[in-house]
């Protein structure tokens, strides 16, 4: 079987991983690795032995051209993954690209549509899809033995690392968000996200949406669009002239009434005295030493709360920090007769049902059926799955079913949609339907 000739952007944290996956796949030659870090390349070809005919740079530019190439993997900082994607597929190259697939709904439905007029893939990396633990969940919902599904919640906190080109609803949202939406088999309609700034008041980055609905009209704070590329030399980013997001990738009309449905919204659950004046007395007596926390946070959100609405009533809860020491990679989703619980620190069982159930008895509620099953799981690397999939893709011609950019984009959108919310307040915002 012929291989697929690879060239990997970016040798960083995660670009390292590709690079090994990509070496020991018998599908793949790996023909160039870009990064514009000598010293990065020089390590690199060390500890994988890297053939002598693997072409090393610290530019794009410079191996573009090479006819070798016919798939591009971009393992870079998301501000620049939009110009170095276009110009791969305008160069006839295949794409896979780490998430998210970039950072403005309009470029991320413009990549799409370029890949499917010049008929090529472009696939993103959404590596938990690909996990066997993910996959078996997926499995678990849809045989219903959880019963009736109520809620589901996450956690995903860590000390670090602090990221200074997104906040941390950018950074950490879109697993579990992603999660959700793959074993669920359905998108939210509704999301609403709060937030807290501690470390980085300085920083902003803009956020592109489609015009979305929001319950209550408040303008939208301004923001600045951070420069802070996390060191990726814009010597990777070939030019582009200044009219690459056409005005028709925005339309107005995404807002169908049919969206937010008026049962999701009760009005008794936003009462207008949350906040009575005598939370907030006058004669403390001394000026506190606390930073003021603005209700809309300005700068990059170290904390943030997300709450998602499927179209079922499902509702999903999301906590999200770079700020606490307490590592926490949790998902739970809970059904009248058990738990389905993903913990990845508990590695000899990561994926869990709690069952249980409740027996009514007169006025009381007894818990009953308790106990605790761990899951069978495959044995496989969730990133090697991701690699195998898109020389798959590329091989058959055929978008990838789980992760395609279409998938990536959707992605984006919900999260551009939460970040409007974020930015006031925390209103209810209405995610409309993606066009294509």
């Amino acid at each position: 079987m012929k291989q697929t000739g690879v060239a990997i952007l970016g040798a960083g944290r995660w670009g390292k991983h590709l690079i090994r996956n990509f070496l020991t796949h018998p599908d793949a030659c790996l023909v160039a690795v870009v990064d514009p870090y000598p010293e990065t390349l020089a390590a690199i070809k060390d500890k994988y032995n890297l053939a002598p005919e693997v072409r090393l740079a610290t530019d794009w530019e410079s191996i573009r051209d090479l006819p070798t190439i016919e798939a591009v993997v971009i393992a870079t900082p998301a501000v620049t993954h939009y110009t170095l994607i276009k110009d791969a597929l305008q160069q006839g190259k295949h794409v896979l690209a780490e998430k998210p697939l970039t950072l403005d709904v309009a470029e991320c439905l413009e990549l799409c549509h370029l890949a499917q007029e010049k008929q090529l893939q472009l696939m993103v990396d959404h590596t938990y899809l690909f996990h066997p633990a993910v996959k078996r969940a997926q499995e678990v919902v849809n045989s219903e033995c959880l019963g009736d599904l109520r809620y589901g919640y996450a956690a995903r906190t860590n000390l670090g690392p602090v990221r200074q080109d997104v906040d941390s609803l950018w950074d950490l949202a879109i697993h579990d968000i992603a999660i959700f939406n793959y074993c669920l088999g359905q998108l939210p309609v509704q999301v609403q996200a709060t937030g807290r700034v501690w470390l980085q008041f300085q920083k902003e980055f803009q956020v592109s949406n489609l015009p979305v609905k929001t319950e209550f009209q408040v303008s939208q704070l301004p923001v600045e669009s951070s420069q802070d590329n996390q060191g990726c030399s814009q010597s990777l980013i070939p030019q582009q002239p200044a009219n690459l997001q056409p005005a028709n990738l925005q339309p107005a009309n995404l807002q169908p009434d049919n969206l937010q449905p008026a049962n999701l919204q009760p009005a008794n659950l936003q009462p207008a005295n949350l906040q009575p004046a005598n939370l907030q007395p006058a004669n403390l007596g001394q000026k506190s030493t606390l930073r003021e926390q603005p209700s809309t946070p300005q700068g990059l959100a170290d904390l943030v709360q997300v709450t998602l609405t499927y179209p079922t009533g499902f509702q999903a809860f999301i906590h999200l920090c770079w700020l606490n020491p307490d590592k926490q990679r949790r998902l739970g989703i809970v059904g009248t007769q058990g738990t389905l619980i993903f913990d990845e620190m508990l590695a000899q069982a990561p994926l869990t049902i709690q069952h249980g159930y409740f027996e009514q008895n007169g006025e009381y509620f007894i818990p009953a059926g308790q106990h605790r099953e761990v899951l069978d799981l495959e044995s496989f690397e969730p990133l090697y799955s991701v690699c195998d999939r898109f020389l798959n893709s590329v091989r058959l011609s055929q978008p990838s079913s789980i992760s395609s950019g279409w998938v990536g984009a959707q992605l984006v959108h919900i999260l551009s949609c939460l970040s409007q919310s974020l930015h006031q307040g925390g209103v209810p915002v209405t995610v409309p339907q993606l066009p294509k």
